[in-house]
Formats: structure tokens, sequence, C-alpha cells
């Protein structure tokens, strides 16, 4: 029995240390930093942050193309935060679902766009921080730990009573729900990135002339939709938890 459990425990740490492909890692104190990921995402922050800048800088009643682009950009997030969260308290969390979707419709083009191949590192290559799971699920608990913040910030320790609503039979159902929407959230964005990224690659490599360039608009494409229905779903989250539980 001891020889049983200590074999399926061997097997176990064997199968969590697999990695799939090459990774750079950086060293810092006690803490390895994912180092493709770590420079993609900043190149992304970097470039966000310089067109916000360059957007609302000479703000004026007769705007530039720039700052036309810039307020259609927000009435859109706002249109997203306002039409999931309700009208009376979107304003609030516009910054949240507008970064969440920025960051990740730039990450997601970023991969799309740039060769990133033609740059070589010591290990791993470059690629979308949305290709990696790591980042996904981070964004997906950051979404989780708004909504719980949402609800408790309005409703308090009534909050809770959703988990007994409409039946208390319902609370493991309600619950395992709160677990199944990040591992959701995460693996959708993850999954669909990744197939994207791959599907791309193999036809450079079957044929490199003509057919990636539709391919990649069809990513295009589909990386936005990515963007879009991991903000909208995360502010359906925040305005679910924002109703009035336990007040009727």
């Amino acid at each position: 029995m001891y020889y049983s459990n200590y074999h399926y425990f061997l097997n176990f740490v064997i199968l969590a240390s697999v990695e799939v492909g090459k990774h750079l890692y950086w060293n810092i104190g006690n803490y390895s930093v994912h180092g493709q990921v770590f420079i993609v995402s900043w190149i992304v922050i970097l470039t966000l942050l310089s067109l916000s800048v360059l957007g609302t800088r000479n703000l004026s009643r007769m705007p530039s193309k720039l700052q036309n682009f810039m307020e259609f950009v927000l009435e859109f997030l706002q249109d997203i935060a306002k039409n999931q969260i309700g009208e009376n308290e979107y304003r609030i969390w516009v910054p949240y679902i507008s970064t969440i979707f920025l960051f990740i419709l730039g990450s997601n083009w970023a991969g799309a766009l740039i060769p990133w191949k033609l740059i070589h590192l010591p290990e791993g290559e470059l690629a979308a921080p949305t290709n990696d799971i790591n980042t996904t699920v981070a964004l997906s608990l950051l979404t989780s730990l708004s909504y719980f913040y949402a609800g408790l910030s309005k409703n308090g320790l009534n909050y809770f009573l959703r988990y007994i609503e409409p039946t208390p039979v319902l609370l493991p159902i309600n619950i395992l729900e709160d677990f199944t929407k990040p591992l959701s959230l995460s693996f959708r964005l993850f999954g669909n990135i990744l197939a994207d990224e791959l599907v791309v690659s193999v036809f450079t490599l079957l044929i490199p002339i003509l057919i990636p360039l539709p391919v990649m608009i069809l990513g295009l494409f589909a990386s936005s939709i990515q963007a879009l229905i991991f903000s909208t779903l995360s502010a359906a989250y925040i305005g679910e938890a924002l109703e009035g539980h336990g007040e009727h």
C-alpha cells in the first residue's frame, strides 16, 4: 500500500513538472518571472499609454482625428459597462472594464500582427501574453475579485444570501458557479488565442505567401471578439453581483 501511494505521488509530481514548449525565465530573488510574457505585456501597456497621452494631450471642441477615435473608443467601452451593469452604477467600473478590454485586445493583436519569431531569445520565443495560461487566469481572478468586491460593497454580508436563492438546495451549485466563472473565462481566451496562433503558424509553413494573410485577418477579427466577450462577461458578472440580493 505504501509503495502504491508513493508511486502515484511520484507520477503526479512528474506530470506537474511537465511544460509545453520552452520558456524564458528571469530569476529575481526567490521568484521566477516569465520573461516572454513580461516583455510583450509591457510593450502592449506602453503602447496603450502612449496612445492615451497623445489622444488626450490637446483636447479641443474641434477634435482631431485621433481625439475623435479616442472618444469613440471611450463611448464604446462605456456602452459595454452601461448595458451590463446598469446606468446607475456603471461609471465607477468603466476604468476596469476598459483596461481589461484594451489590454486583451492589444495583447491579441500584438500576437497576430508582430512577427515575434524574428526576435531570437536564449530560450523560447515571444508571443501574445494571452497565449499564456498564467495571464488569462490572472485576468479572470481579477474579475472574480471585482465582482466579489462589488457585491460585498453594496450588500454587505447579505451578498452571500445569493447562494441559497431561490432555494438552499442550490447552495453547492451556486458555490461551484463562482469557481467555474474564472475557469471558463481563462480557458476560453487562452484556447482561442493559442489555436489562432497555431493555425497561422501551420499555414505559414505550408503556404508561406498568400494563404496566411486572410487567416491573419480572420485572426484579428477573432481576437477582437475574444476581447469583447471577456470584457462583456466581466461586466455582466459585476452587474449580477450588484443586484439587490437580500434586500427583498
